[in-house]
């Protein structure tokens, strides 16, 4: 396992691969981080963070079945594992802290 760091991006891959759930594979997840994040992202930068957060262990990998839809082609699907669930938790209580933290006075004026 390479390091446990989880950059912005990659948070927002494995975010997504848990909202996609078996349904996670490349062009999904860009689309749904199109809808969700008004970001469009590149099909290939998802695919290096996908390859990362397998190489982390936060994702494992399976091929899909083959479909005529796709030539035959399978889709490389992934899920998360225990250990990118629980990176995922440790990130979501790491934020609220920060933004708990915050004094009201400092983000009231911002609104």
């Amino acid at each position: 396992m390479k390091g446990t760091h989880l950059g912005e991006f990659e948070e927002l891959v494995l975010l997504t691969v848990g909202i996609l759930h078996n349904e996670a594979y490349g062009l999904s997840i860009k689309q749904e981080i199109k809808a969700r994040a008004k970001r469009n992202v590149n099909l290939s930068a998802i695919h290096a963070a996908l390859y990362r957060l397998e190489e982390k262990g936060f994702v494992n990998a399976r091929m899909g079945e083959a479909s005529n839809k796709r030539g035959g082609k399978r889709k490389k699907l992934f899920t998360l594992t225990n250990y990118g669930i629980k990176t995922l938790k440790d990130q979501r209580e790491m934020r609220d802290s920060f933004w708990t933290a915050i004094p009201n006075i400092a983000i009231k004026g911002s609104r």
